[in-house]
Protein backbone atom coordinates (compact mmCIF):
# COMPACT_ATOMS: atom_id res chain seq x y z
CA UNK A 1 0.00 0.00 0.00
CA UNK A 2 0.97 3.09 -0.89
CA UNK A 3 1.50 5.94 1.80
CA UNK A 4 -0.55 8.05 -0.28
CA UNK A 5 -3.32 5.40 0.45
CA UNK A 6 -3.52 5.66 3.90
CA UNK A 7 -6.20 7.71 5.55
CA UNK A 8 -5.13 10.56 8.05
CA UNK A 9 -7.62 10.53 10.96
CA UNK A 10 -6.79 13.86 11.91
CA UNK A 11 -6.62 14.99 8.84
CA UNK A 12 -10.74 13.19 7.99
CA UNK A 13 -11.41 14.91 11.26
CA UNK A 14 -10.37 17.89 10.54
CA UNK A 15 -12.22 17.92 7.16
CA UNK A 16 -15.57 17.26 8.34
CA UNK A 17 -14.93 20.18 11.93
CA UNK A 18 -13.78 22.54 7.65
CA UNK A 19 -17.03 21.35 6.34
CA UNK A 20 -19.04 22.35 9.01
CA UNK A 21 -17.61 25.42 9.10
CA UNK A 22 -18.41 25.91 5.27
CA UNK A 23 -22.05 24.67 5.58
CA UNK A 24 -22.56 27.23 8.32
CA UNK A 25 -20.76 30.13 6.84
CA UNK A 26 -23.43 30.40 3.82
CA UNK A 27 -26.38 29.38 5.85
CA UNK A 28 -26.34 32.47 7.84
CA UNK A 29 -26.25 34.74 4.68
CA UNK A 30 -28.65 32.22 2.61
CA UNK A 31 -31.35 33.09 5.04
CA UNK A 32 -31.72 36.51 4.46
CA UNK A 33 -29.64 37.39 1.10
CA UNK A 34 -32.74 36.51 -1.05
CA UNK A 35 -35.22 37.31 0.74
CA UNK A 36 -34.62 40.50 2.24
CA UNK A 37 -36.16 42.33 -0.59
CA UNK A 38 -39.43 40.17 0.05
CA UNK A 39 -39.10 41.49 3.75
CA UNK A 40 -38.42 45.45 2.72
CA UNK A 41 -40.91 45.20 -0.28
CA UNK A 42 -43.65 43.46 0.48
CA UNK A 43 -43.04 43.26 4.71
CA UNK A 44 -42.54 46.42 5.15
CA UNK A 45 -44.01 48.19 2.07
CA UNK A 46 -41.24 50.37 1.27
CA UNK A 47 -40.00 51.55 -2.52
CA UNK A 48 -37.18 50.05 -4.06
CA UNK A 49 -34.93 53.02 -3.53
CA UNK A 50 -35.04 52.63 0.19
CA UNK A 51 -34.43 48.71 -0.04
CA UNK A 52 -31.74 49.53 -2.91
CA UNK A 53 -29.95 52.19 -0.36
CA UNK A 54 -29.89 48.98 2.46
CA UNK A 55 -28.50 46.43 0.14
CA UNK A 56 -26.05 48.50 -1.31
CA UNK A 57 -24.24 48.21 2.06
CA UNK A 58 -23.31 44.67 1.05
CA UNK A 59 -21.30 46.16 -1.98
CA UNK A 60 -19.54 48.97 0.00
CA UNK A 61 -18.51 46.70 2.98
CA UNK A 62 -17.31 44.55 0.03
CA UNK A 63 -15.12 47.29 -1.00
CA UNK A 64 -13.69 48.70 2.72
CA UNK A 65 -13.06 45.66 4.77
CA UNK A 66 -12.18 42.51 3.20
CA UNK A 67 -8.72 43.86 2.71
CA UNK A 68 -8.12 45.59 6.21
CA UNK A 69 -9.32 42.18 8.15
CA UNK A 70 -6.86 39.76 5.75
CA UNK A 71 -4.31 42.69 7.49
CA UNK A 72 -5.12 41.82 11.14
CA UNK A 73 -5.39 37.98 10.20
CA UNK A 74 -1.78 38.16 8.71
CA UNK A 75 -0.03 40.27 11.18
CA UNK A 76 -1.70 40.80 14.64
CA UNK A 77 -4.86 38.18 15.32
CA UNK A 78 -4.88 33.96 15.08
CA UNK A 79 -7.51 33.87 11.85
CA UNK A 80 -9.64 31.17 13.69
CA UNK A 81 -10.55 33.63 16.29
CA UNK A 82 -11.20 36.77 14.36
CA UNK A 83 -13.27 34.79 12.10
CA UNK A 84 -15.18 33.78 14.97
CA UNK A 85 -15.48 36.98 16.75
CA UNK A 86 -16.86 38.40 13.51
CA UNK A 87 -19.19 36.33 13.57
CA UNK A 88 -20.67 36.59 17.44
CA UNK A 89 -20.42 40.46 16.21
CA UNK A 90 -22.34 39.73 12.97
CA UNK A 91 -25.10 37.56 14.83
CA UNK A 92 -25.79 39.88 17.54
CA UNK A 93 -26.54 42.74 15.11
CA UNK A 94 -28.80 40.90 13.31
CA UNK A 95 -30.39 39.91 16.05
CA UNK A 96 -31.20 43.72 16.72
CA UNK A 97 -33.43 43.91 13.34
CA UNK A 98 -36.49 42.32 15.26
CA UNK A 99 -36.37 45.64 17.58
CA UNK A 100 -35.70 48.44 15.11
CA UNK A 101 -38.48 50.55 17.16
CA UNK A 102 -36.32 50.17 20.43
CA UNK A 103 -33.58 51.59 19.02
CA UNK A 104 -35.22 54.20 17.83
CA UNK A 105 -36.59 55.05 20.97
CA UNK A 106 -33.75 54.28 22.54
CA UNK A 107 -30.20 55.08 21.25
CA UNK A 108 -30.13 58.73 20.68
CA UNK A 109 -28.37 58.13 17.13
CA UNK A 110 -31.54 56.46 15.68
CA UNK A 111 -34.12 58.67 17.47
CA UNK A 112 -35.19 60.83 14.29
CA UNK A 113 -34.68 58.21 12.17
CA UNK A 114 -37.41 56.69 9.86
CA UNK A 115 -37.19 52.88 10.19
CA UNK A 116 -35.60 52.20 6.66
CA UNK A 117 -32.61 54.49 7.69
CA UNK A 118 -32.22 52.35 11.18
CA UNK A 119 -32.42 48.98 9.20
CA UNK A 120 -29.43 50.42 6.89
CA UNK A 121 -26.95 50.92 9.75
CA UNK A 122 -27.99 47.80 10.70
CA UNK A 123 -27.77 46.11 8.50
CA UNK A 124 -24.05 48.01 7.04
CA UNK A 125 -22.93 47.25 10.84
CA UNK A 126 -23.59 43.83 10.08
CA UNK A 127 -22.24 43.73 6.88
CA UNK A 128 -19.05 45.17 7.82
CA UNK A 129 -18.73 41.81 9.86
CA UNK A 130 -19.82 39.46 7.69
CA UNK A 131 -18.07 40.20 4.50
CA UNK A 132 -14.75 39.93 5.27
CA UNK A 133 -15.38 35.90 6.68
CA UNK A 134 -15.74 34.88 3.24
CA UNK A 135 -12.18 35.43 2.18
CA UNK A 136 -11.31 34.49 6.10
CA UNK A 137 -12.82 31.20 5.85
CA UNK A 138 -11.41 30.01 2.54
CA UNK A 139 -7.66 31.64 4.43
CA UNK A 140 -8.60 29.07 7.84
CA UNK A 141 -9.63 26.25 5.63
CA UNK A 142 -6.24 26.44 3.40
CA UNK A 143 -4.11 27.44 6.62
CA UNK A 144 -5.41 24.36 8.48
CA UNK A 145 -5.26 21.50 5.84
CA UNK A 146 -1.68 22.91 5.10
CA UNK A 147 -1.05 22.11 9.13
CA UNK A 148 -2.90 18.77 9.22
CA UNK A 149 -0.71 17.71 5.93
CA UNK A 150 -4.00 17.95 3.67
CA UNK A 151 -4.17 18.59 -0.02
CA UNK A 152 -5.66 22.21 -0.59
CA UNK A 153 -6.24 21.53 -4.63
CA UNK A 154 -7.75 18.12 -3.89
CA UNK A 155 -9.47 18.56 -0.63
CA UNK A 156 -10.73 22.35 -0.46
CA UNK A 157 -13.72 21.54 -3.58
CA UNK A 158 -15.34 18.80 -1.38
CA UNK A 159 -15.51 21.20 1.84
CA UNK A 160 -16.66 24.50 -0.23
CA UNK A 161 -19.57 22.65 -1.89
CA UNK A 162 -21.02 22.35 1.10
CA UNK A 163 -21.12 26.41 1.37
CA UNK A 164 -23.86 26.05 -1.38
CA UNK A 165 -25.61 23.55 0.38
CA UNK A 166 -25.69 25.66 3.53
CA UNK A 167 -27.60 28.42 1.55
CA UNK A 168 -30.09 25.97 -0.14
CA UNK A 169 -30.82 24.80 3.55
CA UNK A 170 -31.27 28.45 4.97
CA UNK A 171 -33.12 29.19 1.85
CA UNK A 172 -36.05 26.15 2.33
CA UNK A 173 -35.66 27.19 6.81
CA UNK A 174 -36.84 30.91 6.22
CA UNK A 175 -39.70 29.38 3.44
CA UNK A 176 -40.96 26.70 5.13
CA UNK A 177 -40.98 28.61 8.31
CA UNK A 178 -42.84 31.57 7.04
CA UNK A 179 -40.57 34.01 7.45
CA UNK A 180 -39.46 35.16 3.95
CA UNK A 181 -41.65 38.49 4.73
CA UNK A 182 -40.63 39.52 8.65
CA UNK A 183 -37.55 39.27 10.53
CA UNK A 184 -37.75 35.81 11.50
CA UNK A 185 -35.20 35.26 8.34
CA UNK A 186 -32.87 37.62 10.60
CA UNK A 187 -33.00 35.92 13.84
CA UNK A 188 -32.34 32.27 12.17
CA UNK A 189 -29.04 33.96 10.92
CA UNK A 190 -28.37 35.49 13.78
CA UNK A 191 -28.27 32.84 16.16
CA UNK A 192 -26.69 30.22 13.77
CA UNK A 193 -24.09 33.22 13.24
CA UNK A 194 -23.41 33.59 16.79
CA UNK A 195 -22.83 29.83 17.23
CA UNK A 196 -20.57 29.49 14.50
CA UNK A 197 -18.98 32.39 16.06
CA UNK A 198 -18.31 30.10 19.12
CA UNK A 199 -17.49 26.95 16.92
CA UNK A 200 -14.61 28.65 15.33
CA UNK A 201 -13.25 29.05 18.59
CA UNK A 202 -12.51 25.13 19.01
CA UNK A 203 -10.53 25.24 15.56
CA UNK A 204 -7.07 24.39 15.00
CA UNK A 205 -4.95 27.68 16.24
CA UNK A 206 -3.94 29.96 12.83
CA UNK A 207 -1.02 32.29 14.00
CA UNK A 208 -0.30 35.16 12.31
CA UNK A 209 2.40 34.50 9.52
CA UNK A 210 5.94 35.49 10.96
CA UNK A 211 7.18 38.99 9.04
CA UNK A 212 9.66 38.31 6.77
CA UNK A 213 11.48 41.56 7.33
CA UNK A 214 10.44 42.95 3.73
CA UNK A 215 9.03 46.54 3.92
CA UNK A 216 6.09 46.93 2.19
CA UNK A 217 3.86 50.14 2.37
CA UNK A 218 0.68 50.56 3.22
CA UNK A 219 -0.77 50.38 0.19
CA UNK A 220 0.97 47.35 -1.28
CA UNK A 221 -0.43 45.63 2.43
CA UNK A 222 -4.17 46.38 1.09
CA UNK A 223 -3.61 45.43 -1.94
CA UNK A 224 -3.25 48.04 -4.20
CA UNK A 225 -0.28 47.61 -6.05
CA UNK A 226 -3.13 45.27 -8.46
CA UNK A 227 -4.59 48.86 -9.70
CA UNK A 228 -1.19 49.16 -11.51
CA UNK A 229 -2.49 46.15 -14.11
CA UNK A 230 -5.19 48.96 -14.98
CA UNK A 231 -2.29 50.34 -17.20
CA UNK A 232 -2.75 47.09 -19.50
CA UNK A 233 -5.63 47.47 -22.12
CA UNK A 234 -6.54 43.87 -21.94
CA UNK A 235 -6.31 43.71 -18.14
CA UNK A 236 -8.51 46.90 -17.58
CA UNK A 237 -10.87 45.74 -20.08
CA UNK A 238 -11.41 42.57 -18.19
CA UNK A 239 -11.79 44.40 -14.99
CA UNK A 240 -14.11 46.76 -16.58
CA UNK A 241 -16.26 43.55 -17.67
CA UNK A 242 -16.28 42.20 -14.13
CA UNK A 243 -17.52 45.44 -12.90
CA UNK A 244 -20.46 45.42 -15.40
CA UNK A 245 -21.19 41.93 -14.33
CA UNK A 246 -20.82 42.35 -11.10
CA UNK A 247 -23.97 44.82 -11.96
CA UNK A 248 -26.11 41.70 -13.03
CA UNK A 249 -25.29 39.50 -10.31
CA UNK A 250 -26.56 41.73 -7.85
CA UNK A 251 -30.19 41.97 -9.76
CA UNK A 252 -30.89 38.53 -9.43
CA UNK A 253 -30.29 38.33 -5.42
CA UNK A 254 -32.23 41.77 -4.78
CA UNK A 255 -35.60 40.97 -6.95
CA UNK A 256 -35.67 37.45 -7.63
CA UNK A 257 -37.50 36.42 -4.54
CA UNK A 258 -39.46 39.67 -4.49
CA UNK A 259 -40.81 38.94 -7.80
CA UNK A 260 -41.90 35.25 -6.80
CA UNK A 261 -43.92 36.09 -4.18
CA UNK A 262 -45.38 38.68 -6.16
CA UNK A 263 -47.44 35.88 -7.79
CA UNK A 264 -50.89 34.99 -6.81
CA UNK A 265 -51.60 34.87 -3.15
CA UNK A 266 -51.77 31.10 -2.53
CA UNK A 267 -49.97 29.65 -5.45
CA UNK A 268 -47.22 27.29 -5.34
CA UNK A 269 -44.38 29.80 -7.01
CA UNK A 270 -45.50 32.40 -4.38
CA UNK A 271 -46.11 30.06 -1.06
CA UNK A 272 -42.55 28.05 -1.97
CA UNK A 273 -40.69 30.76 -4.09
CA UNK A 274 -37.13 30.42 -1.63
CA UNK A 275 -37.79 26.93 -2.39
CA UNK A 276 -38.04 27.31 -5.90
CA UNK A 277 -35.64 30.13 -6.63
CA UNK A 278 -32.87 27.60 -4.52
CA UNK A 279 -33.14 25.59 -8.08
CA UNK A 280 -30.32 28.34 -8.86
CA UNK A 281 -27.89 27.12 -5.90
CA UNK A 282 -28.35 23.31 -7.14
CA UNK A 283 -27.53 24.53 -10.53
CA UNK A 284 -24.59 26.52 -9.31
CA UNK A 285 -23.37 23.20 -7.60
CA UNK A 286 -23.77 20.82 -10.46
CA UNK A 287 -22.20 23.97 -13.21
CA UNK A 288 -19.07 23.89 -11.27
CA UNK A 289 -18.31 20.36 -12.15
CA UNK A 290 -18.55 21.41 -16.22
CA UNK A 291 -16.13 24.02 -15.82
CA UNK A 292 -12.77 21.66 -16.85
CA UNK A 293 -14.23 20.65 -19.77
CA UNK A 294 -15.48 23.79 -20.87
CA UNK A 295 -12.33 25.82 -20.73
CA UNK A 296 -10.46 22.78 -22.11
CA UNK A 297 -13.04 22.94 -25.21
CA UNK A 298 -13.82 26.13 -26.06
CA UNK A 299 -11.21 28.31 -23.68
CA UNK A 300 -11.73 31.27 -21.23
CA UNK A 301 -13.05 34.08 -23.74
CA UNK A 302 -16.40 31.88 -24.77
CA UNK A 303 -16.86 30.72 -21.33
CA UNK A 304 -17.11 33.71 -19.95
CA UNK A 305 -19.36 35.18 -22.99
CA UNK A 306 -21.37 31.82 -22.16
CA UNK A 307 -22.02 33.47 -18.87
CA UNK A 308 -22.57 36.74 -20.20
CA UNK A 309 -25.47 35.06 -22.99
CA UNK A 310 -26.76 32.77 -19.45
CA UNK A 311 -27.25 36.10 -18.42
CA UNK A 312 -29.51 36.98 -20.86
CA UNK A 313 -31.70 34.06 -20.51
CA UNK A 314 -31.78 34.25 -16.70
CA UNK A 315 -33.47 37.53 -17.32
CA UNK A 316 -35.21 36.67 -20.61
CA UNK A 317 -36.98 33.78 -18.71
CA UNK A 318 -37.69 35.79 -15.72
CA UNK A 319 -39.45 38.07 -17.85
CA UNK A 320 -42.11 35.19 -19.17
CA UNK A 321 -42.69 33.62 -15.58
CA UNK A 322 -46.31 35.18 -15.50
CA UNK A 323 -47.43 34.21 -18.83
CA UNK A 324 -49.71 30.69 -18.62
CA UNK A 325 -47.44 27.66 -17.75
CA UNK A 326 -44.82 30.62 -16.90
CA UNK A 327 -43.42 28.52 -13.96
CA UNK A 328 -41.58 26.34 -16.70
CA UNK A 329 -39.67 29.65 -17.82
CA UNK A 330 -38.65 30.25 -14.10
CA UNK A 331 -37.64 27.39 -13.74
CA UNK A 332 -34.98 27.12 -16.57
CA UNK A 333 -34.38 30.86 -15.59
CA UNK A 334 -32.81 28.79 -12.26
CA UNK A 335 -31.00 26.30 -14.09
CA UNK A 336 -29.12 28.54 -16.21
CA UNK A 337 -28.47 30.76 -13.56
CA UNK A 338 -25.62 28.01 -12.86
CA UNK A 339 -23.76 28.81 -16.13
CA UNK A 340 -24.09 32.25 -15.53
CA UNK A 341 -22.86 32.59 -12.14
CA UNK A 342 -19.82 30.21 -12.66
CA UNK A 343 -18.70 30.52 -15.84
CA UNK A 344 -17.47 34.09 -15.48
CA UNK A 345 -16.62 34.27 -11.35
CA UNK A 346 -14.66 31.03 -11.69
CA UNK A 347 -13.01 31.04 -15.13
CA UNK A 348 -12.42 35.12 -14.66
CA UNK A 349 -10.32 33.75 -11.48
CA UNK A 350 -8.90 31.18 -13.22
CA UNK A 351 -8.04 34.16 -16.21
CA UNK A 352 -6.43 36.37 -13.87
CA UNK A 353 -4.28 33.06 -11.92
CA UNK A 354 -2.58 32.47 -16.00
CA UNK A 355 -2.27 35.80 -17.02
CA UNK A 356 -0.67 37.79 -14.20
CA UNK A 357 3.02 38.40 -11.93
CA UNK A 358 2.80 35.90 -9.80
CA UNK A 359 4.16 38.96 -7.64
CA UNK A 360 0.50 40.23 -8.00
CA UNK A 361 -1.72 37.46 -8.44
CA UNK A 362 -3.17 37.39 -4.59
CA UNK A 363 -3.63 41.43 -4.72
CA UNK A 364 -5.24 41.18 -9.04
CA UNK A 365 -7.76 38.45 -7.20
CA UNK A 366 -8.66 40.91 -4.63
CA UNK A 367 -9.19 43.03 -6.88
CA UNK A 368 -11.27 41.06 -9.41
CA UNK A 369 -13.52 40.41 -6.10
CA UNK A 370 -13.57 44.35 -5.75
CA UNK A 371 -14.94 45.37 -9.11
CA UNK A 372 -17.37 42.03 -8.89
CA UNK A 373 -19.28 42.22 -5.40
CA UNK A 374 -17.82 45.45 -4.72
CA UNK A 375 -17.93 48.53 -7.61
CA UNK A 376 -19.94 46.67 -9.36
CA UNK A 377 -22.69 45.43 -7.11
CA UNK A 378 -23.15 49.02 -5.44
CA UNK A 379 -23.32 50.67 -9.11
CA UNK A 380 -25.71 47.64 -9.86
CA UNK A 381 -28.31 48.13 -6.98
CA UNK A 382 -28.18 51.76 -7.00
CA UNK A 383 -28.87 52.37 -10.71
CA UNK A 384 -31.70 49.34 -10.65
CA UNK A 385 -34.12 50.56 -7.57
CA UNK A 386 -34.11 54.08 -9.42
CA UNK A 387 -34.99 52.03 -12.66
CA UNK A 388 -37.13 50.11 -10.95
CA UNK A 389 -38.95 53.11 -9.06
CA UNK A 390 -38.90 55.62 -11.63
CA UNK A 391 -40.06 53.26 -14.95
CA UNK A 392 -41.49 50.20 -13.74
CA UNK A 393 -43.95 50.81 -10.77
CA UNK A 394 -47.52 51.53 -11.00
CA UNK A 395 -49.59 53.99 -8.97
CA UNK A 396 -50.97 51.22 -6.77
CA UNK A 397 -46.91 49.97 -5.63
CA UNK A 398 -46.99 47.30 -7.63
CA UNK A 399 -44.48 46.52 -10.69
CA UNK A 400 -43.96 45.98 -13.85
CA UNK A 401 -41.78 42.72 -13.91
CA UNK A 402 -41.77 42.32 -16.89
CA UNK A 403 -40.20 44.98 -18.34
CA UNK A 404 -37.70 45.14 -15.29
CA UNK A 405 -36.74 41.55 -16.62
CA UNK A 406 -36.62 42.68 -20.15
CA UNK A 407 -34.35 45.60 -19.63
CA UNK A 408 -31.91 44.19 -17.40
CA UNK A 409 -31.64 41.56 -19.99
CA UNK A 410 -31.16 43.99 -22.39
CA UNK A 411 -28.27 45.65 -20.32
CA UNK A 412 -26.58 41.76 -20.45
CA UNK A 413 -26.76 41.44 -24.14
CA UNK A 414 -25.21 44.83 -24.43
CA UNK A 415 -22.52 43.73 -22.17
CA UNK A 416 -22.30 40.66 -23.70
CA UNK A 417 -21.96 41.93 -27.43
CA UNK A 418 -19.17 44.79 -25.94
CA UNK A 419 -17.20 41.82 -24.99
CA UNK A 420 -17.42 39.80 -27.55
CA UNK A 421 -16.11 42.38 -29.69
CA UNK A 422 -13.60 44.02 -27.53
CA UNK A 423 -12.19 41.50 -25.35
CA UNK A 424 -9.55 39.18 -26.96
CA UNK A 425 -8.07 36.24 -25.70
CA UNK A 426 -6.42 33.23 -27.28
CA UNK A 427 -7.30 29.55 -26.40
CA UNK A 428 -4.64 27.99 -25.06
CA UNK A 429 -5.93 24.01 -24.06
CA UNK A 430 -3.45 23.86 -21.73
CA UNK A 431 -4.37 27.31 -19.87
CA UNK A 432 -6.53 24.95 -17.24
CA UNK A 433 -3.60 22.99 -16.44
CA UNK A 434 -1.84 25.99 -15.69
CA UNK A 435 -4.54 27.17 -13.51
CA UNK A 436 -4.48 24.16 -11.05
CA UNK A 437 -0.95 24.75 -10.19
Amino acid sequence: MKSSDVVNPSLTTIKYKLTFMSFLQFFVWGAWLTTIGTYCTVGKGWTFGQFGAIFSTLALSSILMPSLIGIIADKWMRAERLYGLLHVLYGSILLLIPNLNFLQKNIAFFADMPEYDVLYWVVFASMICYMPTISLSNSVSYRILNMFKGNVVKDFPSIRVWGTIGFIAAMWTTNLSGSKDNSMQFVIAGITAVLLGVYAFTLPACQPEENSGEKKSFGSMLGLDAFRLFANYKMALFFVFSMLLGAALQLSNMYGDAFLSSFKPGSIVEKYSTIIYSISQFSETAFILTIPFFLKRFGMKKVMLFALIAWVLRYGFFAFGMVPMGSAFIVLSCIVYGMAFDFFLISGSMYIETTTDSRLRSSAQGLFIMMTNGFGAYFGTIASSWIIDQYFTFNDGTTNWHFTWMTFAMYCLIVAILFAVLFKHEHRPEEIGEASH
